[in-house]
């Protein structure tokens, strides 16, 4: 039985300068509003696929999070749309 290798593709990683500009255009784009909840403060700017993963620097991979509901997604939880933060 061969055991396949699973090869590691390059992934984009921005500079803080060029991400900075992503976070911000990430933050437009959702209306600045946690997707979550829909609160408007305290917003945080979240990668779908971890970098760790091999998750890029992209706004396809981004998501605006409160830091509330972004705690929650790093602990393996979601309550869906519009739940109460705050």
């Amino acid at each position: 039985m061969s055991q396949k290798v699973r090869q590691r593709r390059p992934r984009l990683r921005l500079t803080p300068v060029d991400y900075k500009n992503l976070r911000l255009s990430v933050l437009e784009r959702d209306n600045w509003q946690c997707q979550e909840c829909g609160v408007m403060k305290n917003l945080e700017v979240h990668h779908i696929t971890p970098r760790g993963r091999l998750g890029d620097d992209r706004d396809d991979n981004l998501i605006t999070l409160c830091s509330e509901c972004h705690g929650m997604r790093h602990r393996g939880l979601r309550l869906g749309f519009y739940r109460t933060c705050g």
